[in-house]
């Protein structure tokens, strides 16, 4: 009895320790690098064989656990992690990515997303530690350079858009831009009044991924928009857990480069030697002008993000950021202010998922007049300003003459002082946008297979802009050569609505995942404007101000896609879009845009026993796309053009506005790209090295133009038409490699590298086409569309030389025999396209520094340097009886007169360049005040330098390789601070 009652006791005093041990154990997974919560973790407990999967917020619950017990953690793409509960309660576990094993991860796809493991199109997803850094103020400069087959090219602006391009574009004559999809809402490529561009109202920071879809199986979802590829962006959600995120940076730029032309003495020289006569009209000062036009500039951009669970129910992220950036024009700036929310919540179990995503941005532009030219050539033995000058003290050429209150008269031949054309000239613009989407996944309780989504969009912006000229600067408009000023107002308006309406049927039958979705999109564009003119203009008439209101435009697509997945070894996917289009009329308003892709994944059939070879896979796809983005839309309906109210009939003293027929389009019907796609994914070394290799063919037909039709057969002597066809083909090269992996140093590197060729089959009655950029003013063009050859060749005329090696002034080879020299003697030389594209990435992390730089490589490319073809010759010293500065380059040639030689293939020049276009260094600091606080302090160079040997200022041009002059692209040293907590 005694015994039995010690042993009562005994338990009496265990049982405490025993209910705490086996109590409950909850938790949350978090991605270590994000902070983001992880859905879908699986979790195996040692004890009974127990698991489970994190639900849509990553959080975890056991129940009657032991101390001793392990908890397994594994997610694809991550590290798994185990670990022993002991007398832990409530765990918080941050998986770290695995970098041998990223080919796990997620990307998105149009209406879903796949793993990138099972893709079967050519997708390149990158995230926030892949993007670029450095200043990018703009969206899509975070992946220049870091994806094979495209390419950013940017203008020195500030916030100003890049040309972006998929695989050399699909069309010759529609746009060649991609379809930008921010969380499941497609955007309209088009800049309202007030914006720098239409991507400037996106800030960077609220960023988290940024998808790729290159090939038609990734892009025909899309249908009618998915010519030339897409990008799908998706922004920062929110967290369960609470985290902050600030960030501020400071760029100091400066001009790096000019075109080479004479300083004052060396001009003065010229003068001397070549125009004695003309030695009088020389000043007394020393001015740089392309310098004075210029500045160095001060930047700052910082950015808030906070991210927590609202009422402990609703994941949220909120961004608030600050951009003002300067140009390099001494009046350019480009400030932003904006707010980006996304919620995330989840409710009945995560059967019922919502997304709300809403980003407000107001930017205030105050943009300049292209000054460049002006500033290449004026004299610079002038003075920037005269004391007691009349056009507000600055120099500015008189005709002699005044008016009748005295005031001198303008030189109508001279250019105006560029400087003054800057500071007189207050051009300031305004855009309030409001963008997002409300997006909600159910998935039905009757059928737990199938998920109901859907997707409401809007996109509104607003802009005004206001344009005055100083009534006393020479630089304005003017009456007798008077100037009187100016004072424009307008004020423009587009909307945006989409919805998108889809079911996903998603079911595993033993060895086949079966996955199907179709839906419906509505999506409609609109916009109004509202302008005054020049409300100082005497002349106006008084029917200002005009208001037009654009014919909207409407998209209408069914949409069906089907993803297999045999044995996780065999993968194809179907899919099909029919899209109809506002802008076509019944008889051809609907396209049909179907692709089919199949994967191998061909390791375990092959190579089985490998250590070396860790993954392979084989991609093949075809697909056809659509265009239909032309300026006219709804061109087959009848419709009048009435008057402006500076072309109206007087009747007596009353003015009569008239209608006129409007051109009409007739069978107007879609551009379509049929594309081809090879591509083999590989790894070596447990995927410490991976790569892509992609080959494709990209056949476009139906072509849209804007092209000359006979006299008298419609109003207007040119009209979109559908002609000719033209092909793409290309190979693309990724390599990612984890080059150095240790305790305390890493090194990963990114290489990529791309060729595409282009080649025109078919023109309307095998006619050329003569286009480009005018060179001198008086339609000179030096491009050429013509069958066999790739667009926007250079047609020029081939350059004699002496047996000294030096150019011939005005002499070229006859090349047709006849002895006479006119356009029958022009021949393709060289045409606008790279031969190859290269990119470089490194990324080093030595304990707590970090340091990386990116390079870029164009290598064949060409440019006509329009610059030198209309100036670098010494009849240009003077122009109406006014004195001009020209480039250097006419020392190389002795060229003479501009109209002998201005075609000449000596100005097809070599553009192939090396870039390093960021550098970085940065140092992080743990535990700041607390463990949870972190510090990291950068600095770096943006535009670091510039290898090429061509003679123009920049070796990346977006003319269609026509270099007139640029906006500098300026050098700016960067000083930023993260801190986390």
């Amino acid at each position: 009895m005694k015994k039995i009652y010690n042993k009562f006791l005994l338990l009496l005093l265990l049982l405490p320790f025993c209910v705490f041990a086996q109590s409950t154990v909850k938790g949350v997974v978090l991605d270590k690098s994000t902070g983001q919560p992880i859905p879908g973790v699986n979790i195996k407990v040692s004890q009974g064989n127990l698991s489970m999967s994190t639900d849509f917020d990553g959080k975890f619950q056991f129940s009657g656990l032991k101390e001793q017990a392990q908890i397994t953690f594994s997610f694809t793409g991550f590290i798994t992690q185990v670990i022993t509960v002991g007398t832990q309660r409530d765990i918080t576990v941050t998986l770290e990515e695995d970098p041998n094993l990223l080919e796990e991860v997620v990307v998105q796809v149009g209406y879903g997303s796949v793993k990138k493991k099972d893709a079967t199109g050519s997708v390149v997803s990158l995230s926030t530690k892949d993007f670029n850094k450095g200043n990018n103020i703009t969206t899509e400069n975070l992946l220049n350079g870091r994806v094979a087959g495209l390419s950013i090219n940017s203008s020195g602006a500030p916030g100003s858009l890049s040309e972006i391009r998929i695989r050399g574009g699909s069309s010759l004559f529609a746009s060649n831009n991609p379809l930008i999809v921010v969380d499941g809402l497609p955007l309209e490529g088009s800049t309202n009044t007030g914006s720098a561009s239409f991507l400037a109202s996106i800030n960077p920071a609220t960023i988290e991924s940024m998808t790729v879809l290159k090939d038609a199986s990734a892009t025909a979802i899309y249908g009618s928009r998915a010519s030339n590829g897409v990008i799908i962006i998706t922004t920062k959600k929110g967290s369960n857990t609470l985290s902050v995120d600030y960030n501020a940076q400071y760029a100091a730029g400066k001009l790096t480069n000019t075109v080479d032309v004479f300083s004052a003495d060396e001009y003065r020289s010229l003068i001397a030697d070549r125009r004695p006569q003309d030695l009088g009209k020389l000043g007394n000062a020393n001015t740089d002008w392309q310098k004075a036009i210029y500045r160095n500039t001060g930047s700052f951009d910082q950015s808030l993000a906070v991210r927590g669970s609202l009422f402990d129910i609703i994941p949220t992220s909120l961004t608030i950021g600050n951009t003002n950036q300067e140009g390099l024009r001494i009046t350019n700036e480009f400030k932003r202010n904006t707010v980006g929310l996304v919620m995330n919540p989840s409710f009945l179990e995560n059967t019922l998922k919502v997304k709300l995503s809403a980003n407000y941005a107001y930017e205030k532009n105050r943009f300049t007049d292209a000054v460049e030219g002006t500033a290449i050539g004026f004299d610079p033995t002038q003075p920037i300003r005269v004391e007691g000058a009349p056009y507000d003290g600055f120099f500015e050429y008189l005709n002699g003459t005044v008016d009748g209150n005295g005031k001198p008269r303008l030189d109508p031949n001279a250019a105006r002082n560029p400087v003054s054309q800057l500071l007189n000239t207050r051009d300031i613009a305004t855009s309030n946008r409001f963008f997002g989407n409300i997006e909600v996944d159910y998935k039905l309780y009757f059928f737990p297979d199938v998920r109901a989504v859907v997707n409401v969009g809007f996109d509104e912006s607003n802009g005004e802009r206001k344009r005055k000229v100083n009534p006393n600067a020479g630089s304005g408009p003017n009456i007798d050569n008077i100037p009187y000023g100016a004072n424009e107002y307008t004020d423009a308006k587009r909307q945006n609505k989409l919805l998108d309406t889809y079911l996903v049927y998603n079911k595993t039958f033993d060895s086949l995942v079966f996955e199907l979705t179709g839906g419906y999109s509505y999506q409609r564009f609109e916009s109004s404007r509202f302008e005054t003119g020049n409300i100082l203009d005497p002349n106006l008439p008084s029917t200002f101000p005009e208001t037009t209101l654009d014919t909207e435009t409407v998209l209408i697509g069914f949409f069906a896609r089907t993803n297999l997945n045999f044995r996780d070894k065999y993968l194809l996917t179907l899919s099909y879009r029919r899209d109809g289009s506002s802008r076509f009329d019944k008889e051809n308003r609907w396209g049909n845009f179907p692709s089919v892709a199949f994967a191998w994944k061909l390791k375990e059939d092959f190579f089985k026993e490998s250590k070396t070879l860790s993954d392979l896979k084989l991609r093949l796809s075809y697909g056809i796309t659509g265009q239909q983005d032309i300026p006219e839309p709804n061109g087959y309906l009848q419709k009048y053009e009435t008057g402006t109210g500076n072309s109206q009939y007087y009747l007596g003293t009353d003015p009569v506005t008239i209608a006129l027929p409007y051109k009409r389009t007739n069978g107007l019907k879609w551009e379509e790209t049929t594309t081809y796609n090879a591509g083999i994914d590989f790894g070596f070394l447990e995927n410490r090295i991976s790569a892509s290799l992609d080959m494709y063919y990209k056949d476009s037909k139906d072509l849209l133009a804007n092209v000359a039709i006979s006299d008298g057969s419609n109003f207007s002597n040119r009209v979109y038409q559908n002609i000719g066809s033209f092909t793409t083909k290309g190979v693309e090269l990724t390599v990612n490699a984890t080059a150095i992996k240790t305790e305390n140093f890493s090194w990963n590197v990114n290489f990529n590298a791309s060729k595409f060729e282009r080649r025109i089959n078919e023109l309307a009655f095998g006619s050329d086409i003569f286009l480009g950029d005018n060179i001198t003013g008086n339609g000179s063009t030096a491009q050429i569309f013509r069958e066999g050859y790739t667009p926007y060749s250079f047609y020029v005329y081939k350059q004699l030389y002496d047996t000294a090696g030096k150019p011939i002034d005005g002499a070229f080879a006859d090349l047709n025999g006849d002895n006479i020299k006119n356009d029958a003697d022009k021949y393709i030389f060289n045409n606008p396209d790279p031969d190859v594209i290269l990119g470089f990435a490194s990324n080093m992390n030595y304990k707590k520094f970090d340091f990386s730089f990116n390079l870029r490589a164009s290598i064949g490319n060409n440019i006509f340097n329009g610059m030198d073809a209309s100036r670098a010759q010494y009849n240009g010293l003077i122009s109406n009886g006014i004195l001009s500065n020209i480039p250097t380059q006419v020392k190389e040639t002795n060229f003479q007169t501009t109209s002998n030689v201005v075609m000449s293939d000596i100005y097809v020049e070599n553009a192939s360049y090396l870039k390093m276009d960021n550098i970085s260094l940065g140092y992080t600091f743990d535990k700041v005040i607390n463990e949870k606080v972190s510090l990291r302090l950068s600095t770096g160079v943006q535009n670091v330098f510039v290898i090429t040997k061509y003679s123009g200022l920049d070796p990346e041009i977006t003319n269609n390789g026509v270099d007139k002059t640029i906006y500098p692209r300026q050098r700016t040293f960067l000083f930023g601070a993260n801190l986390k907590f």
